[in-house]
């Protein structure tokens, strides 16, 4: 028998080349990514100088990274939320010019207050991350979606990375308005690319916004995260902390009888307490506690004295210096993380993730005085997390509807954030709890920072067991070729489950 003979094109549907937009959407959204970390990180160079400049109390200065993250904390979940309603790109391109605005300020000014204002106008940026990967989910096909979601999801810890050392350099060798100034040149550049680049989903989840969810959610998550980021100035057993987590537990309860009974709910609890969906977001919250004291960790480890007889005594530079292979290593490793997933399904993937970020603190427990030790323990630990975080939002997307996917991704990374003010939280105390004088200055011990390194390890451990527990990925192989190809029948069937 013979080869049926090939079948001919129509005319006018032969394959052609994507427009230049199509091929830049990758890359923009991406850069998008990498600007919102490396905007999150600029300041921290500036901390204990900031306090000079500006006439404030070093209590006060720390309110430009507090308003950052407890604005990012509520807007993310409610910008996804309003992305998936009235279009992404439309959200997303406001989030980034919201992130703009807030560094114009910041290059105006030496007021306290306007610098607070403006660093909490930065925070709406925590919600491009969500919204890329929503973008990303409705615009691809699926043989391109894996790879540039694992690469998106990436971009928080390259532009964490990158931002560190970016921002050292400038405030050592030039005006620190100039950091600011440089950082909002580049945001306009990315609100001008988003707006011309990136197509508008036509996936949406119309209804009216939940403003009173909205409210509810963000005065329990101002609650929490407050008490979190403040105990250790406050005390933790103040009044204003212990006031702070009680109405935390009023407020979320109400807010949780609320979300239940609305009718178009700003987060879908019943699609949230699905396991699929619910362990992704406790398995997020502990692999952002992971990774986050990885960074703390570190800089402050080679930036001790060398009296200490263990520190390095290093500029905060080199200590940024110290952080780039673990922003470098994040981006390669982020198409290997596409491919486990591809193979393995995302839970095996998030799973490996969390094992490596452990074996990486115990790298680090094993020895954490040598310079090249420190660089590879650090860079292991961004390894793992490279193939958690690539691997979260490809469950939360196998996981829900498309038309929820932007809020769904949202409260995802909300979880990592409050796993990251935790984790803050934890390795301040064990430092605090274990230092010793020096010079008259209690600085923390080796033994304390080991002690951390134990800690984050044990929460890593913890992820990849919860990882584990995730009911099974999509079908592999050709049935899981087909769900993707018709992603609107499974999503009916989601929303029937």
């Amino acid at each position: 028998m013979g080869h049926p003979a090939p079948i001919p094109t129509p005319p006018g549907t032969a394959p052609a080349a994507a427009p230049l937009w199509d091929r830049l959407t990758i890359p923009v959204l991406a850069s998008g990514g990498i600007l919102m970390a490396v905007m999150q990180t600029v300041v921290v160079p500036l901390l204990p100088d900031l306090p000079r400049l500006t006439g404030a109390s070093a209590a006060t200065v720390s309110w430009t990274v507090t308003a950052t993250l407890l604005a990012g904390a509520v807007l993310t979940p409610v910008l996804g939320r309003a992305g998936d309603m009235y279009g992404k790109r439309r959200v997303l391109t406001g989030a980034l010019a919201l992130m703009t605005v807030g560094s114009v300020l910041c290059a105006l000014s030496s007021d306290i207050g306007v610098l607070i204002a403006a660093r909490a106008l930065q925070g709406a940026a925590a919600s491009v991350v969500p919204l890329s990967i929503s973008i990303l989910r409705d615009e691809l096909p699926p043989e391109r979606r894996g790879s540039a979601v694992a690469l998106m999801s990436s971009t928080v810890g390259i532009g964490a990375a990158l931002g560190l050392p970016l921002a050292a350099l400038v405030v050592q060798y030039a005006d620190w308005h100039t950091m600011f100034w440089l950082t909002s040149a580049l945001g306009a550049l990315g609100v001008a690319a988003t707006w011309w680049a990136v197509k508008e989903s036509p996936v949406r989840e119309p209804g009216r916004f939940d403003t009173l969810g909205a409210l509810g959610l963000a005065a329990g998550l101002v609650s929490l995260l407050l008490g979190v980021t403040q105990g250790g100035t406050w005390g933790w057993g103040s009044p204003r902390v212990l006031g702070l987590f009680a109405a935390t537990v009023v407020v979320l309860a109400l807010w949780w009888w609320q979300q239940l009974r609305s009718e178009r709910p700003l987060v879908d609890l019943r699609l949230v307490t699905r396991p699929r969906v619910g362990l992704s977001h406790v398995a997020a919250l502990l692999t952002g506690f992971a990774f986050y004291a990885n960074s703390l960790v570190t800089a402050q480890l080679v930036q001790a004295p060398k009296a200490t007889g263990y520190g390095l005594g290093l500029s905060i530079v080199a200590t940024g210096l110290c952080l780039l292979p673990g922003g470098v290593t994040m981006l390669l490793f982020s198409p290997l993380s596409a491919r486990i997933s591809a193979s393995r399904g995302p839970r095996i993937t998030l799973a490996l993730g969390a094992a490596v970020i452990a074996c990486g603190y115990a790298l680090r427990i094993a020895d954490s005085r040598d310079l090249w030790m420190i660089i590879l323990g650090a860079t292991v630990v961004a390894t793992g997390t490279t193939l958690a975080y690539s691997a979260l939002p490809t469950l939360i997307l196998r996981a829900v509807p498309a038309g929820q996917t932007a809020s769904a991704n949202g409260v995802n990374v909300l979880m990592r954030t409050i796993g990251q003010a935790t984790s803050s939280a934890a390795v301040a105390a064990v430092l605090v709890h274990h230092s010793s004088p020096l010079g008259g200055i209690p600085v923390p011990t080796l033994h304390g920072y080991l002690l951390a390194f134990a800690m984050a390890g044990a929460v890593a451990l913890a992820a990849c067991a919860a990882a584990l527990t995730i009911p099974g990925d999509a079908p592999s192989g050709g049935t899981r070729r087909a769900r993707e190809a018709a992603p609107g029948a499974r999503d009916e069937a989601l929303e029937g489950a």
